[in-house]
């Protein structure tokens, strides 16, 4: 799923980052118009990074959405105020998007775990306890960091078509994702220069030679097939803020197993293919056949390494789930939140 956020990065940033702040309408000046009932707001967490907090109201216990990749919090603008009529809603963007600060990628500074400890960082600061976190595509990685080091910190995690494989790793899965593989492998590969007991460096090497190279080797080959058929976009302009914290999320991603709070997890499965068959129906129906197979596998993973989590299959919804299926994913929600302790 990454590498389908980060093909459509070139057309984000061609069109200027409007797509990121999905604005309400236009002024007079021809300016975009935010018309979504929040306030907002800027945190600071740490030195010269502050991150852009978004505060619709609402009543009931606390919930806060978090974006997915280019994207900022305002994607929620239209969703956001549903929500708030049961709960008090917050957004947050995360580094490097929107108008969040976008330090230069540097020693980890936009791994999952940083960026799970941004989120951390905005609850603290504004006295939020044990939140809902409720996170889209790429999100999915701060939920769980956030799930695996510290539950305590929250009360439930909503996974809506992000419980993908950056947030749980399948190794035994049928196709791989190259950003979580090649990370691992850039990984084990940087443990070998340490000096290791004769007995473990064969073992790491064995592992790599026997798992990790051929499981890279098995997602070179399916990046080339996908090449083949991509349109030639244009690159991206040189040196853009945006493009520089996509590649060093895509970079520093991580790979977690499992979680310790409660989830819900929505899938679009398959996803609606009508667009990428290009009107072909022959050509959908084998899309959503290969998309619905890929997707069950990983839900089936997401199930087994957390036997207590709620997983939802959403027919022929769009990735973005909670606009193609706003109602369906409130219903989910809802039903998720009120077994929350």
């Amino acid at each position: 799923m990454i590498r389908k956020l980060i093909s459509f990065a070139g057309f984000c940033l061609l069109s200027g980052g409007m797509l990121c702040a999905q604005p309400s309408g236009t002024g007079e000046t021809g300016r975009p118009v935010d018309s979504s009932p929040h306030t907002v707001k800027f945190v600071t967490v740490e030195k010269d990074v502050k991150l852009e907090v978004l505060d619709w109201g609402g009543t009931g216990r606390p919930l806060v959405l978090l974006a997915g990749m280019m994207f900022d919090a305002h994607v929620y603008d239209t969703f956001a105020p549903k929500l708030a009529q049961n709960f008090h809603v917050y957004g947050i963007t995360r580094r490097g998007f929107g108008a969040s600060s976008a330090p230069r990628p540097d020693c980890g500074n936009y791994s999952a775990d940083r960026l799970g400890d941004d989120v951390l960082a905005v609850l603290d600061n504004l006295g939020i306890d044990r939140p809902i976190l409720v996170g889209h595509s790429l999100a999915g990685e701060e939920l769980s960091s956030i799930g695996s080091r510290f539950p305590e910190k929250v009360a439930g995690l909503i996974y809506l078509d992000a419980a993908n494989s950056y947030a749980f790793y399948d190794d035994s899965a049928a196709q791989g994702d190259p950003s979580v593989d090649t990370a691992d492998v850039r990984s084990e590969l940087e443990q070998l220069i340490a000096p290791l007991p004769p007995k473990e460096m064969k073992a790491r090497v064995t592992h790599v030679l026997e798992v990790s190279l051929p499981r890279m080797e098995r997602d070179l080959k399916e990046t080339l097939k996908e090449t083949e058929s991509a349109p030639d976009l244009p690159p991206p302009p040189p040196d853009n803020p945006m493009f520089r914290s996509i590649t060093a999320i895509t970079r520093e991603v991580e790979i977690f197993s499992s979680v310790k709070s409660p989830m819900l997890a929505i899938y679009a499965a398959p996803h609606d293919m009508r667009q990428a068959s290009g009107g072909d129906p022959a050509k959908q129906a084998t899309l959503e056949a290969s998309d619905l197979a890929r997707v069950k596998e990983q839900a089936k993973a997401v199930q087994a390494a957390n036997p207590t989590a709620q997983v939802v299959l959403l027919p022929h919804a769009d990735h973005f789930v909670f606009k193609s299926n706003e109602a369906d994913v409130l219903r989910e929600m809802k039903a998720f939140i009120a077994t929350l302790q």
